[in-house]
């Protein structure tokens, strides 16, 4: 069928639908409503039959159905005015006038109205591919919107080669280049639409867009068909409208490679990426994005330079050979370089600012890199550019929040994933397994605010849980703009306070040294202090770094109102200042020691007025006893020295935590035992003692702990023997002994863990099993080795619902980090 016998059929079924709004209209005399919105839409339909005017005139002879159409709805006979007689449309709205009790639906009128926008839709797109059919040659004249090739680039090669060498392959993708902002990503991609092998394959059908974070999609592809010299530039309804002619346009070069670059494309955009991927041969999509789309296949992450690309970078830019060379030291070029982070944007406005600056300028700026501050604190023009990395986060003030968080911890150091879900389940009320805590994560992670470390990967993790192996590290940068963004209210009304007593001889300092960021404005909290007596903070979370010289010495600071403290340790023996015992909303207590020895707490016990306490994490701590902590739900040991409030403590530890239901220990290298005590805190729901390899001894009553659903005992290489009481266990569902290397067998009673869901056995080829593994009827899975997995194989068949899955050993050296 022609494209004139098409319009022409569409015409027909265009008065069929006339036809049944005739018969609505019938029915309608005496709804007001009714009346006002047909009005209005027969009103908008009068230009569109003019447009089959036009385009009957463009194609061939009209058939005289049209004809009659075109000449009942002269312009000057709107439907609006109803003075004539003789119109479509005033015969239409003459039926208002007969007498009938029956009422039209809105519902109906917007059915049938629709139908006929979608024939009209269909006679503009038959003209739009006619008239892209009669145009002759290729629709691009040239590339389109690519900027201009870069002047200098340095550290890009890996990158440049592996996304190149995808965009030489035959057939259709899409391609992702993520990384933080001002890495260099829009450089990268320009610099690839500049390279004469890509030119060669795709010629000048390379298109460069950016769509920044609220794309104006119809706009974009007005500007290429204007570019493409179609005039006048078709006008779209809709972005949908817009995207289906840009595929016409597309298929005019079917058979030649098209490259379309997408820039600097924000969250949420995977739709309007996918409507772009067209189906034409050789087709590529290139995306440029700071976020790591998961719908596709993240081809390159963009890292921050090493340091020698940029110093050589740096030098370019700063002119340093041809302005600087016999006054400026290479150690201190490299001090500040050092300070810039491998940040290409920080390097190139750092080094432009101090260019032709005098030397004593250069060396000021390097004594104070050199005490701690930040590259930002010379530079509001960075600081500006810098902030918009964060831009990404204005439509979730919780994911906000939670980013500002990750600043509280010291600067090149891990931050452990169970402190954050401790800290978030009581600030955010998030779920207290830590679901919703690791997508936030994950999300930050995905925009490249953050990265996710695992130490191990063990099979148990994800069914129970289980993020002890699971830690962040952040760029520094972006660190100082996570304490930038929360130093902007008046110290009184912030919700986070940083302070560091380690500097300048006990006088607290606000984010000095291991925050480096706005010293200048924060250090005013100084002299604050000194004036003021006992200074009153309303924070909810605090973070104190202390050092030997200043250990306690904090209780000038009233912290009444925090939930959460943060103790970050450089010294030997800690005692909590008196003060704790009026933080009366304290819920979350973390304590790291970031020395290479434990850290002495010695007072513990200052701590059993904190009713509202719930969560507790310490790392590298040495603790002698414990206090009575009576609402504590949640306790987390990661390096700890625990033998002396195990075993020579007055208090046992069922005494001091008498509602626990969670307790972790994790690389303990001093537990040799597992206390008796443990084995009383009924309310005990998950219990988790890995990586302690010198532990031999699991308590007889363990069976005592009726609430008990997780256990897991991983990587203790000593363990030798699993009690018989273990059989008690009723609502056991999940159980972890992978990597027990010296457990010679199970005993008999094992099979009395009815409940039993989820069992890990890695590294157990030695452990014998019990013929009374056939009771465990609800035992889905078994994560095992090769080895142990022959074994279960004998007991499958009475066994129907078990799967057996054998794991890979993840063989890396995280946990030395």
């Amino acid at each position: 069928m022609n494209s004139a016998t098409h319009i022409l059929a569409l015409t027909t079924r265009f008065h069929d639908v006339l036809d049944k709004i005739l018969q609505i209209l019938e029915k309608a005399r005496n709804n007001k409503r009714t009346r006002r919105l047909l009005r209005s839409a027969l009103k908008d339909l009068t230009p569109l039959v003019k447009d089959i005017n036009q385009y009957n005139q463009h194609l061939n002879q009209p058939r005289l159905e049209i004809n009659s159409l075109i000449q009942e709805n002269l312009v000057q006979q709107t439907a609006c005015k109803c003075t004539s007689d003789n119109t479509l449309w005033n015969k239409c709205l003459s039926w208002f006038r007969n007498d009938n009790d029956e009422s039209l639906t809105v519902k109906d009128v917007k059915e049938t109205l629709h139908e006929v926008r979608e024939i009209l839709e269909l006679i503009n797109n038959e003209n739009f591919e006619h008239k892209l059919n009669e145009e002759g040659g290729a629709p691009f004249k040239s590339a389109f919107g690519v900027p201009e090739n870069p002047e200098f680039t340095v550290g890009l090669d890996i990158p440049f080669n592996k996304l190149k060498m995808e965009l030489l392959k035959d057939g259709s993708s899409t391609l992702v280049l993520t990384g933080m902002g001002g890495l260099g990503k829009t450089t990268l991609a320009t610099k690839l639409c500049w390279d004469q092998h890509v030119k060669a394959k795709f010629n000048e059908n390379i298109v460069f867009a950016t769509f920044s974070k609220a794309p104006m999609l119809k706009i974009i592809i007005e500007t290429l068909f204007e570019h493409c010299g179609y005039y006048p530039v078709p006008d779209f309804q809709t972005d949908e409208d817009a995207v289906k002619r840009l595929g016409l346009l597309l298929k005019k070069v079917e058979g030649s490679p098209i490259l379309l670059v997408l820039d600097d494309v924000w969250p949420n955009s995977e739709t309007l990426i996918e409507k772009l991927q067209f189906q034409i041969s050789d087709f590529k999509i290139l995306v440029t994005s700071r976020v790591a789309f998961q719908r596709f296949s993240t081809t390159c992450v963009l890292e921050p330079l090493v340091h020698e690309d940029a110093v050589i970078f740096f030098s370019h830019y700063a002119k340093t050979e041809k302005n600087n060379s016999n006054i400026l030291d290479k150690d201190l070029v490299e001090k500040v370089v050092k300070n810039c982070k491998g940040l290409p944007l920080a390097i190139k406005v750092t080094a432009t600012s101090l260019r032709n600056r005098p030397y004593d300028f250069w060396r000021k700026i390097g004594k104070e890199l050199s005490q701690g501050h930040s590259i930002l604190d010379y530079n509001t023009e960075l600081l500006s550019l810098l902030k918009k990395i964060l831009d990404v986060l204005e439509d979730n003030p919780i994911l906000k929040e939670c980013f500002k968080d990750l600043a509280l911890f010291p600067e090149d150091h891990r931050i452990p994933v169970v402190a954050l879900i401790f800290m978030w389940t009581e600030l955010y009320e998030l779920d207290d397994n830590g679901i919703e805590a690791m997508e936030i994560i994950n999300k930050l992670s995905s925009m490249n605010l953050a990265h996710i470390l695992i130490t191990r990967k063990n099979a148990s993790d994800a069914d129970d849980y289980n993020y002890n192996n699971h830690f962040i590290t952040l760029h520094d940068l972006v660190r100082d703009l996570g304490i930038y963004q929360s130093t902007k209210e008046p110290i009184e009304h912030r919700k986070r306070m940083i302070i560091d007593m380690n500097e300048n001889k006990c006088e607290w300092c606000i984010a000095y040294k291991q925050h480096g960021l706005m010293i200048r404005i924060l250090s005013k909290f100084l002299s604050l202090c000194a004036k003021q007596n006992r200074q009153q903070l309303n924070a909810r979370i605090m973070s104190l770094s202390t050092g030997d010289t200043c250990a306690s010495d904090w209780s000038q600071i009233q912290t009444a109102q925090a939930e959460v403290l943060i103790l970050n340790l450089h010294t030997k023996k800690y005692l909590f200042p008196e003060s704790m015992e009026k933080m009366s909303k304290l819920k979350v207590l973390i304590i790291t020691n970031y020395g290479f020895h434990p850290s002495e707490l010695n007072n513990f016990e200052l701590l059993d007025s904190l009713h509202s306490l719930t969560r507790i994490r310490l790392e590298r701590i040495s603790i002698p006893s414990f206090g009575t902590l009576k609402n504590l739900n949640k306790l987390s040991l990661y390096m700890c020295n625990t033998s002396l409030a195990f075993e020579k403590c007055n208090i046992l530890i069922s005494d001091a935590f008498p509602n626990l239901e969670e307790l972790n220990i994790d690389y303990c290298k001093d537990l040799v035992a597992l206390p008796n005590a443990v084995c009383d805190i009924i309310p005990l729901k998950k219990l988790s003692v890995t990586n302690c390899h010198k532990l031999s001894v699991i308590p007889q009553d363990i069976g005592k702990l009726e609430n008990l659903k997780h256990l897991r005992l991983s990587s203790c290489t000593d363990l030798e023997v699993i009690p018989n009481s273990i059989g008690k266990l009723s609502i056991l569902r999940h159980l972890d002994i992978s990597n027990c290397i010296s457990l010679t067998s199970l005993p008999e009673e094992f099979g009395n863990l009815f409940n039993l869901r989820n069992l890990y056995m890695a590294s157990c080829a030695s452990c014998e099993l019990p013929f009374s593994v056939v009771n465990l009827l609800n035992l889905k899975v078994i994560t095992c080795d090769e080895e142990t997995a022959t074994s279960w194989e004998a007991f499958q068949p009475m066994l129907p619902n078990m799967k057996i899955e054998v794991t890979h050993v993840d063989v890396n050296l995280n946990w030395l980090h």
